[in-house]
C-alpha cells in the first residue's frame, strides 16, 4: 500500500513539474521573438496592451531607471526656473564608482538644469538635489514616489531613493516601469530632454567655467553611421532612460515612434549577447521591429458613436427609444492581417434600465477582446427619456386627434374647380339679383 501511495505521490509531481515547465515557457504574450534578458515587457503607449513579456512582474532592481520617478515628480512640484541649492549630503551621499556631475555644496541651479543633468549622464547628486528641494529629504522624496507610482497603477514598486543607488528593498517590475515611462513621455518637456544627446552646465555662482560636459547614456537615441554589429542606433528611438549596477544589471527604459505608433520597452537584469554586445539595445531594438512589422492600431468606435437603439417599456409612448452611446472611443491593437469583420463586441446594458433616463447617464459597457487584451468604453444614454403616465398619455392622444381633425378638415374643405364654377354662379346670380332691386 505504502508503495502505491509513494508511486501515486511521484506521478503528482512528475505532472505539476511539467505543467509549471509549460507555464513558465509560455510566459510571452506571442513566441514570434525571444529576448535575451530575463524581465522584459513591451507595452503599445497610447492603448497601454501588452505586445510581449518575459517574467515582467516580478521584483527587479530598477537602477538608474529609478530617475523617471523623480524626474515626473520634479515636472509636476517645480517650476523650471525654480532656483534649488547644492547641499553636503546630496554630493556626499552618492557612493564611489557611480556617475555624478561634479556639483559643488552650496551651488544653485535651476530646475530645468537639474533634470537635464538627471536624464541625460545621469547624474546622481543631481537627484538628491531635487529630492531635498521639492520634499526635504530623501525619506519623505521616496514617500511621494512611492504615492506616485501607486497612482499611475504599479503593482509590486518600492522606491527608497530618487536615483537607484543600490538597495534591497528599492525595487520595481518591468511591468510599472513600463507604466512609469508611458506616463513620463506624456509631458512635453520630458520626452524633450530625453531625445537631447549632450548638455553643458552653465557657470554658477560657485562654479565658474561652463565645461562640465555630459553625453546621454542611451545609445538607441545618440546618431551612429557606422556599419558596425555595435551601433545601436535606432531611428524611431524616442527616449527614454539607462540604468546599471552589479546588483541590478543593464536596464533600459526605451520608447520608439513610428508612424502613429509608440511603444513603451523595459528591459531589466540584462547583461551580454554571446558576441560581446549590448543584450539590453539588441532586446529593444527586435521588440520594436516586431511590434512595427506586425501590428497597427484600429478604431473600431468613435466617441460618442451610436451602439444601438433600445425600447424603454416604461417611457412615454412617443419618446421610448433609447440611443445607446459610446463614451469613449476604443482604438484595438491588432495584427496586420486580423479580420475586422471577425471582431464582435461583448454588450452589457444594466437590467434595471427604466425611465426616467438622462442623457449621459451610465447605462452600461462595450468591449472588444483580441489577443488576450480587453479594450473597452462606458455606454451611456444619449437622449432623456421621459416616465410614462396616464395625464401625459391622455393630452398627447387628444393633441394628435385634433391635430389629426383640423388636417382632415382643411383637406376635406379644400376649393376644387367644380366648387370655384359654383361660387362664380352664386357670385353672379347674386349681382343680377341685385341689380334688379336697384332697378
Amino acid at each position: 500500500m505504502k508503495n502505491k501511495v509513494k508511486q501515486f505521490s511521484l506521478i503528482i509531481f512528475i505532472i505539476c513539474y511539467t505543467l509549471s515547465i509549460f507555464s513558465i515557457t509560455s510566459f510571452a504574450a506571442n513566441n514570434d521573438i525571444s529576448t535575451y534578458s530575463p524581465h522584459c515587457i513591451l507595452m503599445e503607449s497610447s492603448t497601454g496592451k501588452i505586445v510581449y513579456e518575459k517574467d515582467a512582474y516580478s521584483k527587479a532592481y530598477p537602477a538608474s531607471t529609478t530617475k523617471i520617478m523623480t524626474a515626473i515628480l520634479a515636472l509636476e512640484k517645480c517650476n523650471l526656473t525654480d532656483t534649488a541649492t547644492v547641499s553636503h549630503n546630496a554630493i556626499y551621499s552618492v557612493p564611489v564608482g557611480y556617475s555624478h556631475a561634479y556639483l559643488v555644496e552650496g551651488e544653485e541651479l535651476t530646475i530645468n538644469q537639474l533634470l537635464h543633468i538627471l536624464l541625460i549622464p545621469s547624474a546622481n547628486d543631481a537627484a538628491v538635489v531635487l529630492a531635498e528641494h521639492i520634499a526635504g529629504s530623501v525619506e519623505s522624496f521616496a514617500s511621494m514616489m512611492n504615492t506616485k507610482a501607486i497612482e499611475i497603477g504599479c503593482q509590486n514598486t518600492n522606491f527608497v531613493n530618487p536615483n537607484g543607488i543600490h538597495s534591497d528593498n528599492h525595487y520595481s517590475t518591468a511591468y510599472d516601469l513600463a507604466l512609469i515611462g508611458r506616463y513620463a513621455m506624456q509631458n512635453e518637456t520630458f520626452r524633450k530632454i530625453v531625445t537631447t544627446t549632450q548638455y553643458t552646465l552653465p557657470s554658477t555662482n560657485k562654479y565658474a567655467e561652463a565645461n562640465r560636459f555630459f553625453k546621454l547614456t542611451n545609445e538607441l537615441i545618440v546618431p551612429d553611421t557606422r556599419d558596425s554589429v555595435d551601433n545601436y542606433y535606432y531611428p524611431y528611438a524616442t527616449g527614454i532612460k539607462t540604468g546599471y549596477t552589479n546588483p541590478a544589471g543593464e536596464c533600459l527604459v526605451a520608447s520608439a515612434k513610428k508612424d502613429d505608433l509608440e511603444y513603451i520597452a523595459v528591459i531589466l537584469g540584462a547583461g551580454k549577447t554571446e558576441n560581446g554586445l549590448s543584450a539590453r539595445f539588441i532586446d529593444c531594438k527586435n521588440l520594436f521591429n516586431y511590434a512595427f512589422d506586425n501590428y497597427k492600431t484600429y478604431v473600431i468606435n468613435n466617441e460618442n458613436s451610436l451602439i444601438k437603439q433600445l425600447s424603454i417599456s416604461n417611457g412615454n409612448i412617443f419618446n421610448n427609444k433609447l440611443d445607446v452611446i459610446a463614451k469613449d472611443e476604443i482604438n484595438l491593437l491588432i495584427k496586420n492581417d486580423t479580420d475586422i469583420a471577425s471582431l464582435t463586441p461583448t454588450i452589457n446594458i444594466s437590467s434595471d434600465l427604466v425611465a426616467p433616463i438622462k442623457k449621459n447617464t451610465l447605462i452600461g459597457t462595450i468591449s472588444y477582446t483580441v489577443d488576450g487584451n480587453t479594450y473597452a468604453s462606458d455606454l451611456i444614454a444619449g437622449n432623456d427619456i421621459y416616465e410614462s403616465n396616464l395625464r401625459t398619455n391622455v393630452l398627447t392622444f387628444i393633441s394628435i386627434v385634433l391635430v389629426v381633425f383640423f388636417l382632415y378638415k382643411l383637406l376635406k374643405f379644400k376649393p376644387t374647380k367644380n366648387t370655384k364654377k359654383k361660387n362664380e354662379k352664386k357670385k353672379k346670380k347674386k349681382k343680377d339679383d341685385n341689380n334688379y332691386l336697384y332697378w
